[in-house]
């Protein structure tokens, strides 16, 4: 048994991940062992909200992720934690699945985080229609950007039978943003400082939080041992402020499959390790670094090289970004990139994808996500295309030149490990 809770909102930008991040941190700093999950696909909040609990954040999404693999990380979690915390996506019932879906799935109770900044008995109407929507058991809520203690007192007693479980007042300074989402947390100077001035904030009633139940987490039957479909390869793989967009379930999955994983910096001009079988690009900001990566030699002569030997590369949004021709930056400044894959970036001024999508290969489909800011202009025709989930419509395109697999798609490997091990085979089509 443990305490769980699943942050949800109306929508975006109610400050679910900022809440999410001060209560863990508060929690923490109680002795209380907590473990966070983000709930759908998502890179950069896990970032923070490992930072605030000082745990390593995964990912729940019952259709990227699976009902099995997610109940197999709740019950390790329920296992060693005190509490758990899952920060939802988007607003509680945006999505298939939404974050209500796995609340109602796992018997996990909602915690609603409201903007009270421009409102006040409001709140009341808002709260109770999220938890009879669908339905689901509302714990209780939290209310953010207070303005006073008059202010905390009408939103209170407008919530009936809802308890106000904790407030946050407006914040003079916020956690920095940029167009993917958050800024990274290594790139905040002090932003262990800020997480705790968040929980320090933060004031929740303690008898609310004594008053919340308990959660079973069944334990689900073991795992299925993954057959060794890698033994003996190893896998280079970029990690470094241009490439860091990677789910640690991806590198649990390789290990899985038999691979050994040797990570390497593009970004300090760091060459393909000498003894890789297969190179793994994961996404990140390559538009940020564009200047420093048109001028790594090593990186660039390093992985031309592995692509004319024939080596399996794989490149996941900026990842391929880095591996085009060329990269213009948000500024209109074009530098030149390693070159494997003939074409164009451009960034753009809004969104250019979003969402869930598979991508069908031999072994089955492959599930993961796409969200990015960026154009390919390319003549290469396209090898494959996603699909997209739920509407079943075409997605991302799937590039094949040479040895190479290029992609905006984000592959969650776990997913489909068959698939996953095929991508870093020569033997791969």
């Amino acid at each position: 048994m443990v305490k769980a809770l699943l942050v949800a909102a109306v929508s975006s930008g109610q400050g679910k991940t900022t809440v999410t991040a001060a209560l863990a941190r508060k929690l923490v700093r109680l002795g209380k062992r907590v473990r966070v999950f983000k709930c759908g696909p998502d890179f950069i909040d896990p970032m923070l909200l490992e930072r605030a609990s000082g745990a390593p954040v995964r990912s729940l999404d019952l259709w990227m992720v699976g009902k099995e693999l997610c109940s197999q990380q709740l019950a390790q979690a329920a296992a060693e934690a005190d509490v758990i915390l899952i920060e939802g996506v988007m607003g509680l019932y945006d999505g298939t699945p939404s974050s209500a879906d796995l609340a109602r799935e796992f018997g996990v109770p909602v915690m609603a985080v409201i903007d009270a900044s421009a409102m006040a008995q409001t709140a009341g109407a808002l709260v109770h229609g999220l938890r009879d929507y669908g339905p689901v058991e509302m714990a209780g809520v939290i209310a953010n950007r207070v303005a006073s203690e008059g202010h905390t007192k009408m939103v209170a007693s407008s919530l009936r039978d809802i308890p106000l479980f904790a407030t946050l007042p407006r914040q003079a300074r916020s956690l920095p943003e940029r167009h993917l989402g958050l800024v990274l947390p290594d790139e905040v100077q002090d932003i262990d400082a800020l997480l705790d001035q968040l929980a320090d904030q933060l004031v929740f009633d303690q008898e609310a939080w004594d008053q919340l139940r308990d959660v079973h987490i069944d334990t689900p039957p073991p795992a299925t041992a993954q057959e060794a479909l890698l033994a003996g390869k190893t896998i280079a793989i970029a990690r470094d402020p241009a490439f860091m967009f990677l789910y640690p379930a991806n590198l649990d999955t390789l290990r899985a499959l038999g691979a050994t994983l040797k990570f390497f910096s593009p970004l300090a001009d760091e060459a393909v390790p000498a003894d890789a079988d297969a190179v793994y690009l994961p996404g990140g900001y390559p538009e940020l670094h564009a200047e420093a990566l048109s001028q790594a030699a090593n990186w660039t002569a390093s992985i031309r090289a592995a692509h004319v030997g024939g080596m399996p590369i794989v490149a996941e949004c900026g990842g391929m970004m880095a591996l085009a021709d060329t990269l213009s930056d948000k500024a209109g400044a074009v530098w030149h990139m390693a070159g494997l894959l003939p074409g164009a970036v451009s960034m753009q001024a809004r969104l250019a994808g979003l969402g869930s999508q598979g991508l069908p290969t031999a072994q089955g489909v492959l599930r993961g996500h796409t969200f990015h800011y960026s154009k390919l202009a390319t003549t290469v025709d396209p090898a494959a295309y996603t699909i997209k989930h739920p509407s079943a419509i075409q997605g991302e395109a799937w590039y094949r030149a040479g040895s190479l697999s290029a992609s905006y798609f984000h592959a969650y490997f776990a997913s489909n490990p068959a698939a996953s091990a095929a991508l870093f085979l020569r033997s791969a089509t």
